[in-house]
């Protein structure tokens, strides 16, 4: 009897030693997977492109708030809709020509608002629409529709109606044209989708003074993945000077200046492109000279990464030689109008 006890505490030991294993190793499953999850779920994050990374940029930010000059949010009416913009003014003791900025797929960004406000340094009106404006949750603009996840941002510009672009450029347009500080003229320039955004303002505007196309094409009727044809009927109704800057490692833009360069001519509309030697697309950006230079590679860094480090450098070299000839450029023509 005492020997069959003793079998019994025997195995009822066992039993218990072999379900306290088990939950030793289920507790560390669970913990293994958590962990997992949450380097999957860091790891997502950190690969958007759009949300966070190209909207904030703190050395923009930085500067723009160095600036002296007033600048301030407005609400600009089209119909029922409200189109938050940024607008900033120069010192100046005569009325000034004003400049629509018009953004990048990214929204409106710190970049945005610090290009607004060297526009204004240089002694221009600068006024920035967001034009993303209602389209977030509560009626928000960019940075609403930025907390909505991965590439929120670019679907949701890609989805702008062309009528409501047009519609909310134009409004802009009067109203920074009429402020009692301007002298009436309005010239429009963007950048990258806001460069091509900028090519189809000029033509639902034809008063415009001219349009300045950063790294954009011009309105076209092909179909994806098909040869690129200007849509003429759109250009005919140009009647701006559209000056084009454009970067030389960026064919995906570049192959669509021959044609519009073609189409521009037959049409006897003014269209002046330029292409900047070495430089990439959104070279206005990448070579601002308030935007931090890419680190040079480690000590002992591997050859690859020396390589990598190099061309990074050689590329902001060309990027910031692009901004600055195409600012000077651009500073020469505003000048003239």
């Amino acid at each position: 009897m005492k020997a069959q006890c003793r079998t019994t505490g025997a195995v009822v030991r066992n039993f218990l030693s072999i379900l306290s294993l088990l939950a030793m190793v289920t507790l560390g499953l669970v913990m293994t997977a958590s962990a997992q999850d949450m380097s999957h779920h860091h790891m997502d994050m950190n690969a958007d492109p759009t949300a966070e990374s190209e909207i904030t940029q703190d050395w923009a930010k930085a500067k723009l708030a160095k600036s002296p000059r007033h600048h301030e949010w407005v609400k600009v009416k089209n119909g029922d809709r409200e189109i938050n913009s940024f607008i900033v003014y120069p010192e100046v003791n005569k009325k000034a020509t004003a400049v629509v900025v018009i953004h990048e797929i990214f929204g409106m960004s710190d970049w945005v608002q610090q290009m607004t406000d060297e526009l204004a340094e240089a002694g221009y009106i600068a006024i920035a629409p967001d034009l993303l404006s209602g389209v977030g949750p509560n009626k928000g603009g960019t940075a609403d529709v930025a907390a909505q996840g991965n590439n929120a941002v670019g679907q949701a510009i890609r989805a702008l109606p062309p009528d409501q672009i047009a519609g909310d450029l134009n409004a802009v347009a009067d109203y920074v044209s009429k402020l009692p500080a301007a002298n009436g003229k309005v010239a429009a320039g963007g950048f990258c989708w806001g460069g091509s955004t900028t090519f189809f303002f000029a033509t639902r505007r034809p008063t415009l003074k001219a349009a300045f196309v950063f790294y954009g094409s011009a309105p076209n009727d092909n179909a994806q993945g098909q040869p690129y044809t200007v849509d003429k009927a759109a250009v005919g109704k140009i009647g701006a000077p559209v000056y084009g800057f454009y970067a030389e490692n960026d064919m995906r833009v570049d192959a669509s200046v021959p044609p519009t360069v073609d189409a521009m001519k037959e049409l006897k509309k003014m269209y002046d492109p330029v292409t900047y030697a070495g430089a990439g697309h959104g070279f206005m950006r990448a070579g601002e000279p308030n935007n931090p230079p890419p680190a040079a590679a480690a000590a002992g860094a591997d050859e690859a990464a020396v390589k990598k480090a190099a061309n990074d450098q050689t590329m902001y070299k060309a990027n910031r030689k692009a901004h600055d000839d195409a600012w000077a450029r651009w500073m020469a023509i505003l000048a003239k109008l």
